[in-house]
């Protein structure tokens, strides 16, 4: 994810950080200041901090659960608004998937119940002061450990409620009308909080909402690709019209392909029709805004780094592939030579075409 550095690894899993938490951090710091002086903003920092520990806990559960069934989890980053694991992929087994999903929430509840046992103490009067200092450190931590997980029990997708309500569904129907009913659910709940966060001026839970309503669209969309996917092979989506450069090209040349073609990247081949790499536009507009001078290759702008498949590769490998970060996919054939290239964008455009 952008904007975000590693801390190190930990059970297998990267570790990141989105810089907006600094922000968080701060903020919550200077509110707390301004309110009751540097204790509380000492008290309230650190509660923070040990609250999105717990939130990596929740994280690594969904993991170490998921390791369980042959998936890796590349990395764990910290946001403002929470936690986001991102696994290799979700169990397609509706059983897997309820217990990976359940993990988390059951982390939160462990370590509620640990910190009882420490001699935490919860009572209503702590949850209402639940943003101050009298409810005692260990009781607020306690009380938003069971917080986090009743909440994100609600049966609205992407949360782990609706992942398990997903899995639910799938015992009855095919995957992906069960997503969609998901992610209805969790549209339909995003709109709810919207609404509370702005009648009660709570930014933080606009930002949940707009991040449930958009996470939830973007997975119902993913899970309808990856259907149609399944049934299509790289040859199905390359791209087999294009206007390749060349090593000797400058980077006045890539220009000049731009703007005479609508390609958001050019394949830099040889002579025998070997890819190198691709310069993209994203790429080639940095260099030229940074003055780099025209007449430097167009290599000097190039990813190298470029996946390869053969024609009969499958189209949800391709996917893949494209989800790590990939600009393209290259297709070539037996002997190295490129055939053709697959994007995200013309994956989609497939779908559109042929997924009904």
């Amino acid at each position: 994810m952008t904007w975000s550095f590693s801390l190190g690894r930990l059970f297998g899993s990267e570790l990141r950080i989105h810089v907006t938490f600094f922000l968080l951090l701060a903020w919550v710091g200077f509110a707390s200041y301004s309110e009751g002086g540097p204790d509380a903003a000492l008290n309230n920092v650190l509660f923070v901090c040990a609250l999105f520990a717990c939130v990596v806990a929740h994280e690594f559960g969904h993991a170490l659960v998921a390791r369980r069934y042959g998936i890796k989890t590349p990395d764990i980053t910290l946001l403002p608004i929470g936690g986001l694991a991102r696994l290799e992929r979700m169990p397609e087994n509706p059983l897997h998937e309820i217990a990976v999903a359940l993990a988390g929430p059951a982390v939160n509840v462990v370590i509620w119940a640990v910190l009882i046992a420490l001699g935490a103490r919860t009572s209503t009067d702590a949850l209402i002061a639940l943003d101050g200092t009298g409810a005692g450190f260990l009781g607020r931590l306690a009380l938003v450990n069971l917080f986090l997980a009743v909440f994100n029990l609600i049966p609205a997708f992407p949360m782990d409620g609706g992942r398990v309500f997903r899995a639910v569904l799938c015992l009855r129907m095919d995957r992906v009308k069960a997503t969609r009913y998901a992610a209805y659910a969790g549209q339909a709940v995003a709109v709810v909080l919207g609404f509370l966060g702005l009648t009660g001026g709570n930014p933080v839970l606009v930002l949940v909402a707009v991040f449930v309503f958009v996470a939830a669209n973007a997975e119902n969309q993913d899970v309808a690709m990856r259907a149609v996917t399944r049934r299509m092979m790289a040859r199905d989506a390359m791209i087999t019209s294009f206007e390749a450069l060349s090593p000797a090209d400058t980077l006045g040349t890539a220009a000049q392909a731009v703007i005479r073609t609508t390609q958001h990247e050019f394949p830099v081949v040889d002579e025998t029709g070997s890819l190198l790499g691709f310069v993209t536009r994203g790429n080639l507009f940095a260099a030229l805004a940074a003055e780099h001078p025209r007449s430097d290759p167009a290599t000097s702008v190039m990813e190298e780094n470029i996946p390869r498949v053969n024609l009969a590769s499958g189209l949800e490998d391709v996917l893949d592939l494209l989800h790590k970060g990939a600009p393209a996919v290259a297709v070539c054939s037996e002997v190295g030579a490129m055939l053709g290239y697959v994007t995200r964008e013309n994956v989609g455009e497939l779908i559109v075409i042929r997924g009904r």
